[in-house]
């Protein structure tokens, strides 16, 4: 493929990359008085990208054609999927975040530009077919993370969850190198089709050494214990907006990484990692289950609430299959609605000066005094558990589905088991909303950018979200077919 076939290829990183730029210049001459402005030029760069992926996903995009730069990157259906939920997400939290920073006075012209270079890093990672590209992505990814994290300069937990993000994000970052060198040197290529090439037959020590390393730093990337430690005190600490796009795009990043990596360049060598991948996903589901329940922060549950959620998603992952590979996507589509839609009303939880709301103690007796906020709150309660009629059950029971057709009965008996128990903690804030007595606490107004994107979250974990389940599963159909073809 020439160079002018693949420069059309990474279109949507190019465009990404020069807006991020040019946004970043405009930033430095007109000052934090255009943050409202470059967030909305922001949000229009994001609808701009989708649009140029999404008929790559329509088309189900695969094989040579989608390759650039000799094999470097590959702009398949599968990367399109994911990017479209990135792209989603990432537009999510700039659009929270004026009202929530404008607050404190915080509100600086580079938090929309670190969130452009953010997803930019993500795309990489997504359409990584090399090792050099996956490592360019995730590290452009993370370095806007950390400055993210502790954006609030003045706000000691801002700053806490900073440096433990970044403590241990290197440590992650050290460990998934040693992996990748590991790699190389037993297969003597970075190239994705070139190590499964050559792990076509017995896979050496070294090699099987190289690929736990490199599982163990995408864990860290994804929260899956037992590399989730970082989680509880990032999501807390960090700003809500900034939590809201922690929970969602790079969750997204980091585990349609993780199938690339595992289902791609260790695609030939399923039970070398597969075992790995069940204890992960078992290990997920329960502690996440567990260590939510004695939380009394509403940001620390969801916190937990997303290390459960990954070990879902990797019961998926764990049946290397395309019935695997779409649910996982599936699942991932619906989770980011219920995040976003979770976080959103945690922004909408404000006292009457408009300070934030983050004690589950003190949403009690909300469906007295912010009826819809509580309902719409306990709707992603109800979904995130898994319960019928609301769409967070589909996203369950394709994983669960893909698992006992590959013969995984086990473990999708003890993901189900885990689930009801898991259900707990979600029950306990609806209680506490619905029947404790008003705490009286949760009286301030909400912003209205944050009522619309609540409405559009609930609307899509409702029951009317059935209605999007045969379009979306053709969709995850087509993006695991791509990323199949290519392994």
């Amino acid at each position: 493929m020439d160079f002018a076939a693949s420069l059309s290829l990474v279109a949507p990183e190019i465009l990404l990359s020069t807006a991020g730029l040019v946004l970043l210049l405009v930033a430095a001459w007109a000052g934090d008085g255009a943050s409202r402005a470059i967030s909305i030029a922001s949000v229009a760069v994001l609808a701009a990208c989708a649009f140029m992926v999404a008929p790559a996903l329509c088309s189900g995009a695969m094989g040579p054609d989608t390759v650039a730069f000799s094999g470097q990157f590959r702009a398949d259906a599968f990367a399109s999927f994911a990017k479209l939920l990135i792209y989603a997400a990432g537009g999510a939290a700039l659009i929270v975040a004026p009202a929530f920073f404008e607050r404190v006075h915080a509100m600086r012209a580079e938090y929309p530009v670190l969130i452009l270079f953010a997803v930019l890093g993500m795309g990489l990672m997504v359409s990584a077919s090399d090792l050099l590209t996956l490592y360019i992505g995730l590290e452009l990814n993370s370095l806007a993370a950390y400055v993210l994290a502790a954006f609030l300069r003045d706000d000691e937990r801002s700053a806490e969850a900073g440096l433990k993000y970044f403590v241990l994000g290197a440590l992650a970052s050290g460990i998934l190198l040693f992996g990748m060198s590991l790699t190389y040197g037993f297969t003597g290529t970075t190239s994705f089709e070139g190590i499964r090439a050559a792990l076509s037959g017995t896979i050496s020590m070294g090699a099987l050494f190289g690929a736990i390393f490199m599982l163990a730093g995408l864990s860290f990337k994804i929260a899956a214990v037992p590399f989730h430690m970082w989680t509880p005190d990032v999501y807390e600490g960090a700003p809500t907006p900034v939590t809201t796009f922690f929970a969602t795009a790079p969750k997204v990043a980091a585990v349609a990484l993780s199938m690339r990596v595992t289902l791609d360049a260790f695609g030939g060598q399923v039970a070398a990692w597969q075992q790995i991948v069940i204890f992960a996903a078992l290990a997920s589901v329960i502690v996440g289950a567990l260590g939510a329940i004695g939380q009394t922060n509403i940001k620390r549950l969801l916190a937990y609430s997303s290390i459960n959620n990954v070990g879902f998603i990797l019961i998926g992952l764990a049946a290397a299959t395309p019935q695997g590979a779409s649910a996982m996507l599936v699942y991932l589509a619906i989770y980011i609605a219920m995040s976003v839609g979770g976080f959103v009303a945690v922004l909408m939880l404000k006292d009457a000066d408009g300070a934030p709301v983050e004690g589950i103690a003190e949403i009690a007796g909300l469906s007295r005094h912010r009826k819809v906020l509580a309902a719409c709150l306990a709707m992603v309660m109800f979904s995130l558990a898994g319960i019928p009629p609301l769409f967070g059950f589909w996203g369950k029971f394709v994983v669960f589905q893909a698992a006992v057709q590959a013969g995984l009965v086990p473990l999708a008996a003890i993901g189900i088991a885990a689930s009801v128990i898991g259900a707990f903690y979600y029950l306990k804030v609806v209680k506490v909303m619905y029947f404790d007595e008003p705490a009286n606490v949760a009286v301030g107004k909400s912003d209205w950018a944050h009522q619309a994107l609540l409405a559009i979250a609930a609307l899509f974990i409702s029951p009317l979200g059935y209605l999007l389940t045969r379009w979306l599963g053709a969709l995850a159909d087509k993006a695991a077919a791509a990323l199949f073809l290519a392994a």
